[in-house]
């Protein structure tokens, strides 16, 4: 079985793609998108319309709470699972996203780290508040002096995730990060979407301009209650959140949405960019990825 994989940065055009590419495959889409995930958050993150969750299945679209803790080991369980069901009735199956650590997942493997404790979460989250990131750097300096040497001290929730691991499991975080490879049963072919930065970046700003008309503050009124939240720790939601507490004017959160995005987009350019299988494309050359897609079926 082959696994086709369409990444590329925010606002590239993968959706829209995505939906021939499914059709040429016979094959769902498994999004990988980890904000697209949660309930509630559609214009926010640019989730596929009803029309189009309705042309074409779609998997882990909407399927969580926002209360509810996500991440990309669980997202490695789950797809996998998935990819066995599916199977004996696809040859094919279409994978869609941006998100970096979630097609690492899936492509590599995350080395096998022990749930967290949520007490021990729910105390290190408290603690940064009250006691301040340095105290927490000291700790992990002291549990876990070789991940002190290479993370970034600046990343609280490097930090803390660090600590939550040397916390539960009684081990340093460093013992859990093997980066070993792991094998899997299908082929993976990854199709990569590329444009020009200036091009990119003004449909980006393009396209925050267009949530904001389809209702994104209101949608973000609609969530400030939840926003302590990890789910709504996302561009588009924490900047309208700021204007909603009186702390930012409008024009200014919503210029603060477009330069996060626009980092958010340089950062997925960067990482894909070490990847050396990725086939590149321009998305506006839609038979040259649909005839490569096709000659490798």
């Amino acid at each position: 079985m082959k696994l086709f994989i369409l990444l590329g940065a925010t606002a590239v055009g993968k959706t829209a793609l995505s939906l021939k590419i499914a059709k040429l495959l016979g094959s769902p889409i498994i999004n990988c998108d980890s904000r697209q995930i949660y309930k509630d958050m559609s214009i926010g993150t640019a989730s596929p319309t009803k029309e189009q969750l309705n042309e074409i299945k779609h998997y882990f679209v909407k399927i969580l709470e926002l209360q509810q803790y996500y991440n990309a080991a669980q997202y490695e369980d789950d797809v996998i699972n998935l990819i066995e069901q599916l199977k004996s009735t696809h040859k094919n199956l279409l994978l869609s996203g941006g998100s970096m650590m979630y097609i690492d997942a899936i492509c590599n493997g995350i080395d096998d780290i022990p749930s967290i404790d949520p007490e021990i979460r729910e105390d290190l989250k408290k603690r940064l508040q009250t006691e301040g990131l340095e105290q927490l750097r000291n700790e992990l300096r002291l549990l876990d002096p070789e991940y002190y040497n290479i993370v970034d001290l600046r990343n609280p929730k490097r930090i803390v995730h660090a600590l939550e691991i040397c916390y539960t499991s009684g081990k340093t975080y460093t013992s859990f990060r093997i980066r070993r490879k792991k094998e899997r049963p299908f082929q993976i072919i990854k199709i990569g979407l590329k444009r020009e930065r200036n091009d990119l970046f003004k449909r980006i700003n393009k396209r925050v301009d267009m949530m904001m008309k389809e209702g994104l503050l209101e949608e973000a009124r609609s969530l400030f209650p939840y926003r302590h939240l990890n789910a709504l720790n996302t561009v588009g939601y924490k900047e309208l959140f700021y204007h909603i507490d009186g702390t930012w004017n409008l024009e200014f959160a919503v210029e603060k949405i477009k330069k996060n995005t626009r980092d958010y987009a340089k950062k997925q350019m960067t990482w894909f960019s070490h990847d050396n299988e990725i086939h590149w494309f321009s998305p506006d050359n839609e038979k040259e990825i649909l005839d490569f897609i096709s000659e490798n079926i």
